[in-house]
């Protein structure tokens, strides 16, 4: 079984379809990352830097898009999408 990257790649948009995809899976900690430092209140600068691994200051765009779309997905997955891996479980890995 292959192991999850602790720290994977982000994409600069985290997926919106109301499915779980393969990007879901890789990103499953990091979601869990983000839900903690939203709930903790942290800066969402900070959060870029630590958990996205984006410079807000060289790429103020894509730093705050990226977490924007990657809490929204973290709020979707422990609202709805939890419901689709207890059900279906993780989907194939590309």
């Amino acid at each position: 079984m292959r192991e999850m990257p602790l720290e994977p790649h982000v994409a600069d948009s985290a997926p919106v379809d109301d499915i779980l995809t393969p990007y879901d899976k890789e990103h499953a900690i990091t979601y869990l990352r983000m839900l903690d430092a939203d709930a903790e209140g942290a800066d969402w600068r900070e959060v870029t830097a630590i958990v996205l691994d984006i410079d807000h200051e060289r790429e103020p765009i894509r730093a705050r898009q990226a977490y924007e779309s990657h809490l929204a997905r973290a709020r979707w997955m422990s609202n709805c999408g939890y419901k689709l891996l207890l059900k279906h479980g993780w989907p194939a890995s590309n």
